[in-house]
């Protein structure tokens, strides 16, 4: 068992969504953080919501879709707490609608931060962890990086991008004292991405809580493993056959309500 107490974690996307939640799960067991989003005043409220576990917090305001931001964000987190043991990449973005009709800066910005930001800062940030012998890099995903959805395949691509690369980059690290885990929520429910449409989630998909999410990215840390899917239904017999028979998952990803689902979100 990893203690979390006394490390020093960067956490992305802190501001707003399951970020916030994440931070207090972390928080409460002792860990530092360095918050970074775009959000300020999102940053802010959260470092004052954590302040009753009396750990030390900083707020990093950044455009994580900027190369030159990440790199800045890096050094002055390694400035400021002289070392990093955790980089929970979570920040995402996810621009839905028909591909066609996507405008491309937007393509760029989602590719930007959810798969080009989450590897450059663990380029930056692993070197120092490798010297220390001791890291974790924990990547929040999606069940979309396993199984993609229509109106929203540059999302589900990024985030199969990010859960490919990660069981990569872990095979390469073994031995080294250094975790790369992965995450998968489902349907986030209450906060974030999903909870702005104000619509349930397909029954037979199901879906999770912000608690729910929090809970697995520490316990992936406390007991390293590589991989946890978060979602209220067992979703690992779905994604083995649609593998093993792509029509099968396209017949499911239909059956299940899912594409009708994405289609009315999007005003389709």
């Amino acid at each position: 068992m990893n203690s979390l107490s006394g490390r020093y974690v960067l956490l992305t996307g802190g501001s707003r969504g399951i970020g916030p939640v994440i931070a207090d799960a972390l928080a409460r067991r002792g860990a530092h953080l360095a918050l970074a989003a775009r959000s300020a005043d999102g940053l802010r409220d959260t470092c004052e919501a954590l302040r009753s576990y009396g750990v030390r917090t900083l707020a990093l305001p950044v455009d994580l879709a900027d190369a030159t931001e990440r790199q800045r964000l890096a050094e002055r987190v390694l400035n400021e707490f002289d070392r990093i043991d955790v980089l929970v990449s979570n920040a995402a973005v996810e621009n839905e609608g028909a591909f066609v009709q996507t405008p491309w800066p937007s393509v760029d910005q989602t590719i930007e931060v959810n798969v080009a930001a989450p590897i450059h800062l663990t380029h930056l940030l692993l070197p120092h962890m490798l010297r220390q012998g001791y890291g974790h890099v924990v990547h929040v995903s999606s069940i979309g990086g396993k199984l993609g959805v229509p109106y929203d395949a540059v999302y589900c691509g990024t985030k199969a991008a990010l859960g490919e690369w990660s069981r990569g980059l872990r095979l390469e690290l073994a031995q080294t004292g250094i975790h790369v885990s992965t995450i998968f929520p489902g349907y986030v429910v209450g906060v974030g991405m999903f909870a702005r449409f104000g619509m349930p989630p397909p029954w037979l998909v199901g879906f999770c809580t912000p608690a729910q999410v929090s809970t697995a990215v520490v316990r992936a840390i406390e007991a390293p493993c590589p991989e946890v899917i978060v979602n209220s239904r067992p979703m690992r017999p779905v994604f083995a056959l649609a593998q093993l028979f792509p029509r099968l998952g396209d017949w499911i990803i239909r059956r299940s309500g899912v594409a009708e689902f994405q289609r009315k979100k999007v005003g389709g």
